[in-house]
């Protein structure tokens, strides 16, 4: 290893500081030198207990050491470049970097931060937090069905509906179609007052509050009444080809292996269709096939379309709900393990004496 600290700019370190081999100099930026520090110095902290480097201000540079020096110091020299070249940092874009270079170092954060197509389209309304998330939206631009399978709060619904608001409002479509299986009502919603779609709004809401968000609620509104934004419960969708649309079907692990096949080949000329589900959340009745999950294991390989998975480390909601999920995932590992010990205890005192 050359003994000589490896310098992105000058000056070099002063006299008095020993050389260091995990040692980097990053100038600091002209402005958002606070959003790159953080409140309080949150970011560096969290940049140090990630990474095990120590960051340090000396005068205008920044230096950084320890063995997480090269991660660190080129991801610091990226987002100086970023804040240089114009682009206004946000905290969250701190936060996301280093996420995203937790799972991979190698990724040009300018080809997050700055994309190009759809995706710069889809970023005015929505900006992906993770790796995973950034897939999905280039996932949804390059194939026309994308399958997203992963727990609640990592976007899947959200980004979806950004990516069909921001075709409807270009144009590449001509509707938007929302769907969802009502499995608490059993499909048969004849005894909620009101016309179709307010029986179903309920079981739509995540979709409806995503609208509201990225398109605004009295546009919304005029929308569904002209029929741009249809509300299509997935049990009355049979016998339909759905032409130059955008097709949404939410919460797909409470399809059935039936309703999936038969949602698959609503799709027409011109469409796009994502479907999103957690399969570790299926609430149909015991003995009936999950269509997504089905899915999944039929589908793999077909040319034309994508999946996408998703785990906790995408949940990107309240940092309790990531706790919440990292601690529902802890007490069911250990469940099912002494399920199967006591499973084992079992077949063992069921042996003949």
């Amino acid at each position: 290893m050359n003994d000589t600290p490896t310098t992105i700019s000058t000056p070099p370190p002063p006299p008095e500081t020993e050389a260091d081999p995990e040692s980097l100099l990053i100038p600091l930026p002209a402005e958002g030198l606070d959003v790159l520090f953080g409140t309080h110095d949150e970011h560096l902290l969290k940049i140090e207990k990630v990474f095990g480097a120590r960051v340090s201000a000396r005068g205008d540079e920044l230096r950084v050491t320890g063995p997480g020096a090269q991660v660190v110091g080129g991801m610091l020299q990226q987002l100086v470049s970023l804040a240089d070249g114009g682009y206004r940092l946000r905290s969250q874009d701190i936060q996301t970097a280093i996420r995203i270079q937790q799972e991979d170092p190698t990724l040009r954060l300018a080809d997050f931060f700055l994309p190009t197509g759809m995706e710069a389209a889809v970023r005015r309304h929505v900006t992906p937090r993770t790796l995973r998330q950034q897939l999905y939206l280039k996932a949804m631009t390059q194939f026309e069905i994308v399958i997203s399978i992963g727990p609640a709060g990592t976007g899947k619904t959200y980004l979806a509906v950004a990516m069909a608001a921001t075709a409807l409002m270009e144009k590449k479509v001509r509707r938007l179609v929302l769907a969802r299986p009502a499995v608490e009502a059993g499909e048969k919603l004849g005894f909620l007052p009101g016309d179709l779609v307010e029986k179903v709004n309920p079981y739509l809401r995540p979709l409806y509050d995503a609208l509201y968000d990225i398109i605004g609620y009295d546009k919304v509104g005029r929308m569904i009444e002209r029929g741009t934004i249809e509300v299509a419960p997935i049990a009355f969708m049979r016998g339909r080809s759905l032409n130059e649309s955008f097709i949404i079907l939410d919460e797909a692990q409470n399809t059935t292996s039936e309703q999936m096949k038969m949602f698959l080949t609503r799709i027409g000329f011109g469409s796009r269709a994502v479907i999103n589900g957690d399969i570790t959340q299926v609430d149909l009745p015991p003995g009936r096939v999950s269509g997504l999950d089905e899915a999944q294991r039929v589908l793999r390989g077909v040319k034309g379309i994508a999946f996408q998975n998703f785990d906790r480390r995408d949940v990107v909601r309240h940092p309790l709900v990531q706790k919440v999920v990292n601690a529902y995932e802890v007490y069911e590992r250990a469940r099912d393990e002494r399920a199967g010990r006591e499973h084992r205890g079992d077949v063992s005192s069921a042996s003949p004496e």
